[in-house]
């Protein structure tokens, strides 16, 4: 290699990180010590500082015990700190050193933040009457926030945000469909920037309690070497196959994007390593560019992380964090699978082979070594759960310490198991494919904190922030202590294994995890101003109406405007800013369009539906900035990477209408094992099939008739009762005038679902599907009043007579005088897999016509199509 391709090299690695830190952790490198040392100590102490408030030392030391608000208020403080001394002002704005202006914009912007903190006890004294000075600070902070969003995440965050104050202090002179009476300064003031309702509010709790110490885990287990493991056992386990880099450039980039929140850190991350050896078997730069961006974007989908959306969720859906991760899994896991079949389609339509192995192996080997990996996978899930779930029941208070000593013990031994395989090389080029045994032996204990992880969310069921913190507490002692342990075993003295650059990985993780959360920290926050004016206004109830004329009560046409509103606002928006606003706005839309059209939408299902729209915005031309970074790299067209690379994503898109309308895709009702492998078979084969058809290429070309009957096959597995309703409806009516003995009758935990009628505020009739759990056994008033509301008799007609505040009812849309017009029950009818029969019956006419006409054809030539076995 000569001296002009290492520099040429070297000078893309740069710009790459440089791309990164722009977006992520700020642009600005300076060159003065003072400076230099600010945006590495402040980011430190940040991070000290959310490891102590995320711990239960202040609560044992009985010090520095703060609540939640003024967590938030420090947390503020030091995102809008580092936002104002990390940004640039402009492109042109110096980069070495920070300007006086910044110094003083950022002190005043961390005053203004952390004002609930310092002056927490006045302002407990007098809420809703703020003084003049309060106002000052509230309007000057509001002011600086919004322009650490444009510093950190560009324009049009800042703008949305400006538009929502804007219209709530100009409600009267807005068009009349949207008008409200307005808000005072005083009211404003208080509402966004002096309580929980705006900016301090949820989605900035969320990001003080547990997204930051989630990002910090993240950040650390990569600069423990977690990152350069996963790729290289994915190369290890793939890299062989037809187009196998590409196939380790998806398993390595959802390996990946568990741990990491940010989608372009993904693609540079894994895609320095993985898009050369694509190219180098013969993948197209867009195309390499392509398969990378969509991997990397999908790694936002894959629990438990999420792109930060997962933690939102817990709040804004409020259901626990283990059911956010139980419903979002199947659609995660189906959406790889897909991509790597789809890698394999085009490797097969191109002709490419995989990297060479050094040593191959038997078919009967090859098998064995599957095999092999899903029992002791099994077994270490199995022994996870369980065994560390009798220690909890044979130790009691004791498991603590228990867990910790066979923690320590359990790291000892695989440090010493991968010390008797050589060290893993960090290079971004392979000429040979590393075994996998020795590969994966090499790095089993990074496994460790994400056991400690499940452990304390499963069995011991703390809270994520406590959980993610023990597991951090693990992950901090492995990258100071595995160096020099390793050094030990391997009887070898040097620099690299000392503790001294275990300490120094441990520093320089905590300041990259402090500068990754900047972004996050001005998102969650600016997204409050939203918040805090849907609240403010009621423009949710305006939002219904509006969204309901445009889409003309259609329920597919409402989630189409909604699936292209998230798209278009997060091709300038951070994905978790995106969510918020999205779903601030649109989730009860979607709901309440959804119980008018007779259709039953769980809110989760409805919350994760706009997020996937939102993450697909990050390869979406022409902004897409994981496609221009991953273009970066490949030396491909932009644009043209980013339609690549949404082509693929293409049954990512799909999969959000599909749950809406197949909640079991989102392991709800779920009644059995058998069931649930049921389901898992069933969708898995459809989004194989709907990728064949979107790729045109099963086992050879597609005919179009081929394609077509890929199609309906993929509907009817993924939606089999659109066709079974047809024959055997869902739903029977009964006359609302049995409802006390349907109630009396009904078993405990089963659902009632009643058919409303009532008068929006605009005086026009709706009619909407509610469904309510029924309690305990007992008379059918009592029972009644248990979900929430009473009823009365009217010449026959049942009206909604009383509505508990804050019950289920009152929370499902019930309302005073509203007509109960029916009771609906489900009928007894066979189940509607049995649609899944006809559906492989028609796969497997196409998958027989494509086999006689491969058989038929040449065989394999260079860069023709080939047979799609791997």
């Amino acid at each position: 290699m000569t001296m002009a391709t290492v520099t040429q090299d070297l000078l893309t690695a740069e710009k790459l990180e440089q791309m990164v830190a722009e977006i992520d952790s700020g642009g600005r490198a300076p060159h003065g010590s003072i400076s230099k040392g600010v945006l590495f100590f402040v980011p430190l102490l940040w991070s000290l500082f959310q490891l102590w408030y995320s711990s239960p030392l202040p609560f044992l030391l009985d010090f520095f015990v703060i609540n939640d608000t003024q967590a938030r208020s420090i947390h503020l403080a030091f995102a809008m700190f580092l936002a104002y001394t990390a940004f640039p002002t402009f492109k042109s704005s110096p980069r070495r050193y920070i300007p006086v202006q910044d110094w003083v914009l950022a002190l005043v912007a961390a005053f203004t933040a952390a004002y609930i903190y310092l002056n927490y006890a006045g302002l407990s004294t007098r809420p809703g009457a703020p003084t003049t000075f309060d106002l000052m600070v509230s309007a000057v902070g509001i002011i600086l926030l919004l322009e650490a969003t444009r510093r950190a995440l560009g324009p049009p965050l800042m703008v949305i945000g400006t538009l929502f104050i804007i219209y709530a202090f100009a409600g009267p002179h807005m068009p009349d469909v949207i008008a409200h009476k307005g808000a005072s300064l005083i009211k404003g003031m208080s509402h966004y920037w002096l309580s929980t309702e705006g900016v301090f509010g949820v989605a900035l709790g969320v990001s003080t309690g547990m997204v930051f110490m989630f990002v910090l885990f993240g950040s650390l287990l990569e600069k423990a070497g977690a990152g350069n493991y996963f790729i290289k056992v994915a190369f290890a386990g793939l890299g062989h196959m037809r187009g196998g880099p590409a196939k380790a450039a998806v398993l390595s980039s959802a390996m990946t994007g568990m741990i990491s929140g940010s989608s372009i850190a993904n693609v540079v991350t894994t895609g320095t390593f993985t898009i050369p050896l694509m190219k180098k078997v013969g993948f197209t730069p867009e195309k390499a560019g392509g398969i990378e961006c969509a991997s990397s974007v999908n790694g936002q989908i894959t629990p438990p992380v999420m792109g930060a959306a997962a933690f939102l969720m817990v709040e804004y859906v409020g259901i626990p964090y283990l059911d956010v991760i139980k419903h979002a899994a199947l659609p995660a896991f189906i959406a790889y699978a897909a991509l790597l079949y789809i890698v394999h389609l085009e490797a097969c339509k191109m002709g490419l082979q995989g990297l060479k192995k050094r040593h191959k192996k038997t078919l009967a080997q090859s098998l064995l070594g599957v095999v092999s990996t899903l029992v002791v996978t099994i077994l270490i899930g199995i022994g996870t759960y369980y065994g560390l779930g009798w220690i909890k029941t044979a130790t009691g208070e004791a498991a603590v310490y228990v867990v910790a000593v066979l923690a320590v013990l359990a790291y000892l031994a695989l440090l010493y198991v991968a010390c008797r395989v050589p060290e893993l090389e960090i290079s971004t080029d392979m000429t040979e494919l590393p075994d996998l045994g020795p590969t994966v032996q090499a790095g089993l204990y990074f496994l460790l904190p994400v056991v400690v992880l499940m452990w304390c969310l499963t069995v011991e069921q703390l809270s994520p922030s406590l959980s993610v913190f023990w597991a951090t507490v693990l992950l901090l002692v492995i990258v100071v202590t595995q160096r020099p342990i390793k050094g030990m075993f391997r009887r070898i003295q040097d620099e690299e294994f000392t503790f001294r650059h275990g300490l120094d990985d441990l520093i320089t993780g905590m300041v990259a995890g402090g500068r990754n959360m900047i972004g996050i920290g001005v998102a969650t926050a600016a997204a409050g101003i939203v918040v805090g004016t849907v609240t403010l206004t009621g423009i949710a109830l305006v939002m219904t109406e509006f969204v309901e004329f445009i889409s003309l009560g259609n329920m597919a046409l409402t989630l189409i405007f909604t699936a292209l509103f998230s798209i278009i606002l997060g091709m300038g928006l951070p994905t978790t800013a995106n969510y918020i606003v999205v779903s601030t706005l649109m989730a009860p839309v979607i709901v309440s369009l959804g119980a008018q059209n007779g259709l039953l939408i769980p809110l989760v299902a409805v919350h994760l539906f706009v997020f996937y729209f939102g993450v697909l915005a990050d390869d979406t031309p022409p902004v897409g900035l994981a496609a221009f970074a991953a273009a970066g790299i490949s030396g491909g067209d932009p644009i043209r990477t980013g339609i690549q690379g949404f082509m693929y994503d293409i049954r990512t898109a799909i999969l959000p209408f599909v749950f809406i309308y197949n909640t079991e895709l989102l392991m709800i009702g779920i009644g059995s094992p058998f069931h649930f492998t049921v389901v898992v078979f069933g969708a898995m084969i459809a989004m194989l099939a709907f990728a064949s058809a979107t790729q045109n290429y099963m086992l050879t070309r597609n005919k179009l008739w081929e394609s077509g009957l890929l199609l309906l096959v993929a509907f009817t597995l993924f939606r089999p009762g659109f066709f079974w309703d047809m024959i055997y409806p869902e739903l029977e009516t009964r006359p609302a005038a049995e409802l006390e003995q349907f109630v009396s009758d009904l078993p405990s935990g089963k659902q009632l679902r009643l058919t409303l009628k009532g008068e929006k505020t605009n005086g026009d009739e709706f009619t909407m599907v509610v469904s309510l759990a029924a309690g305990k056994k007992a008379p059918a008033e009592e029972r009644l009043l248990t979900m929430g509301f009473g009823t009365r008799n009217e010449d026959g007609r049942v009206f909604i007579d009383n509505v508990v505040f804050n019950s289920p009812a009152q929370k499902a849309g019930i309302d005073w005088d509203q007509e109960i017009v029916s009771i609906q029950t489900l009928t007894d009818r066979p189940r509607k897999q049995w649609m899944f029969i006809p559906a492989l019956a028609l796969l497997a006419l196409v998958w027989v016509s494509q086999k006689r006409r491969a058989g038929r054809s040449a065989g394999p030539q260079v860069n023709g199509p080939t047979p799609a076995v791997s």
